[in-house]
């Protein structure tokens, strides 16, 4: 009788998600239209909304369809800010509030600003003085983003969530060669460059961007000519460990981390800080675990990884440069950086990864139409609808 139960049982899910399949692939336009908004935005279209997009999509011209679901402001203030707010803390949390990093995140989405620009741009986004009560932006607190996120503020609204640079902000201490996208911003900086040795800036950025965190990058072939002093050669007394695993991840990331040389988040003014042409003390700390490592001068960076095993990263940039700017090029040069960008739209579409070759290869092509396409986010979110749409 019980294996009777199980049979019946593995039978009806079966068929339940049999069902599914063939309903979402024999699904007719004006139910791929409501699917499409769904997943873009999170609630059930208007019936207009709906009948212009069944009509595009019967047209074919769903990109069309998606790009007018995306114009509903719930996409920004519930999707894109769910899309980005992970980015912003070390515990990749959804739960957290606005803040510049990802105030900007979906102000270049909206606005379709190169999205390659994202690790290096003079750039932020900031509330308007009525969208927040006045409350001017400041670089000691969050209450300025916290005020636009309590009141609801439309965020599709241009006239609310508004461009600047980072050097026209009140208190502002970065000059326009120091100014790194969202690398730069309060947030970016309260969450990776506070404390520490910097180490984490370059972790994240990678990790949420590149889509590969340090042990997916172990190289046990690169140069440790940039591991710092600060790192044992030893560690326990077996130098073949140091060979085997610090350097497989040091090597990489002190080259790239001396472009954060100049700058520290103060925890007790609660604000970033830009020390041109002087090295901060945590670059320094420990310096007597292993003398002749590296010692950071200035804000110098080296890529040990563009040849080896990570090359399949697809580097294009310059390999080395000055400053946090010319690293933040780097990594958005990347073509890694272009499918990262998808993989993540695709999972917050699709809700799901991508999975077999089918949707790897709508990953490469979404990517390539990413990179020719003047890197549009807005369009990668429309492309990877459009697939999704019956899958």
């Amino acid at each position: 009788m019980r294996l009777h139960k199980k049979l019946t049982y593995c039978l009806t899910v079966t068929f339940i998600v049999l069902f599914a399949g063939i309903s979402a692939v024999h699904a007719g336009p004006r139910e791929q239209a409501k699917r499409m908004h769904d997943r873009l935005v999170g609630v059930p279209p208007s019936d207009a909304v709906l009948n212009s997009m069944q009509t595009l999509i019967e047209n074919g011209q769903p990109i069309d369809a998606a790009l007018e679901a995306m114009d509903n402001p719930i996409f920004y203030s519930t999707t894109l800010k769910d899309f980005a707010t992970p980015w912003t803390n070390r515990e990749q949390s959804v739960y957290l509030d606005l803040n510049d990093f990802s105030a900007t995140v979906i102000g270049m989405i909206r606005d379709d600003v190169p999205f390659n620009q994202v690790l290096s741009g003079n750039i932020v986004y900031i509330g308007s003085a009525a969208a927040t009560n006045n409350v001017a932006y400041s670089q000691t607190d969050n209450e300025h983003y916290v005020i636009l996120q309590d009141t609801n503020a439309d965020l599709s609204d241009s006239a609310v969530l508004m461009q600047t640079q980072q050097t026209a902000l009140p208190g502002n201490v970065l000059p326009a060669a120091a100014t790194a996208g969202v690398m730069t911003t309060r947030g970016f900086a309260q969450s990776f460059l506070v404390a520490g040795t910097n180490r984490a800036a370059v972790r994240f950025a990678s990790l949420n961007f590149l889509c590969k965190d340090m042990e997916d990058l172990r190289d046990s072939t690169a140069r440790p000519n940039f591991i710092r002093q600060d790192v044992t050669r030893s560690p326990g007394g077996d130098s073949s460990f140091f060979f085997n695993e610090c350097l497989t991840c040091h090597a990489g990331l002190d080259g790239l981390a001396g472009a954060f040389a100049y700058y520290d988040f103060d925890e007790e003014t609660q604000q970033i800080e830009y020390t041109d042409g002087q090295v901060q003390p945590k670059y320094l700390r420990d310096a007597g675990t292993f003398r002749f490592g590296h010692e950071t001068t200035f804000d110098g960076w080296v890529n040990n990884w563009r040849t080896g095993p990570n090359a399949y990263l697809e580097w294009r940039g310059a390999g080395s440069g000055i400053g946090a700017k010319s690293l933040g090029v780097e990594l958005a040069s990347t073509r890694q950086f272009a499918e990262c960008q998808v993989k993540k739209a695709f999972e917050k579409v699709c809700y799901r990864p991508p999975s077999g070759a089918v949707d790897h290869q709508a990953v490469e092509d979404i990517a390539s139409i990413f990179e020719n396409n003047n890197y549009s986010m807005k369009r990668v979110f429309a492309e990877t609808a459009a697939y999704c749409m019956g899958n």
